[in-house]
């Protein structure tokens, strides 16, 4: 797989080109921006990776959140429905909760979401009392979302200074796919069959990483 990443341009084309990329080094040798960004561009003091995360997300409209091995990546909008259906075994969140098939955490996070999105990570454990003392479990939760593909991060949003320049990490903000990837998610997320929208992931996967042993793409995407 070709790729270096020198600017926020690169990467959206990048996410755009591949379909699917994870932000870490993973399971899968080579498949993430992490091996493949210009070191500059990596944890350092100029604007990188970190800051062109939400810009890329908006220009590209595509999913990004902990989706593969608890790790974060990028996957465009038609790709992301062939997983979420993959991932949802079918099932809206409802229908999940109804077959007894999630946590009551995760139901009542889920309703926080959805009754304000998108939100803030900050407003969700305020609204949910996630504190010391209070409700634990958020981050597990939040990432069995973004696994199942009910919650996604469609922005990135800093705090800003006096002079109206942004500073520190950015906070990430939530939605579910419905909200953020719109009525054309909505309407193909269970066109097909889940196990056939897993195979035409494994395929996709093949034809971006030749090198790679199928058994491991089969568990990268489990």
């Amino acid at each position: 797989m070709k790729l270096f990443i020198a600017s926020q341009q690169d990467l959206a084309e990048a996410v755009e080109r591949l379909g699917i990329l994870p932000l870490f080094a993973n399971s899968l040798t080579g498949f993430s921006v992490e091996e493949h960004v210009a070191p500059n561009a990596w944890f350092s003091d100029e604007p990188g990776v970190w800051e062109w995360k939400g810009p890329v997300i908006r220009a590209t409209g595509c999913a990004y959140g902990k989706f593969f091995e608890h790790k974060a990546a990028f996957v465009s909008a038609s790709w992301f429905a062939e997983l979420a259906n993959y991932r949802r075994d079918g099932y809206d969140f409802d229908a999940r909760w109804e077959d007894g098939l999630a946590s009551y955490k995760d139901k009542r996070l889920y309703e926080l979401l959805t009754a304000r999105e998108p939100v803030l990570s900050r407003h969700l454990k305020t609204d949910g009392d996630y504190r010391k003392g209070g409700n634990t479990g958020f981050d597990t939760s939040m990432t069995r979302l973004q696994e199942q593909c009910y919650a996604v991060i469609s922005d990135f949003v800093y705090e800003r200074d006096r002079y109206g320049h942004p500073y520190g990490w950015g906070v990430a903000e939530y939605s579910t796919p419905e909200k953020w990837l719109g009525e054309p998610f909505s309407e193909t997320v269970y066109l097909h069959e889940p196990q056939e929208s897993y195979e035409l992931l494994v395929a996709h996967l093949q034809s971006l990483l030749p090198r790679a042993d199928e058994k491991d793409i089969r568990r990268f995407l489990h």
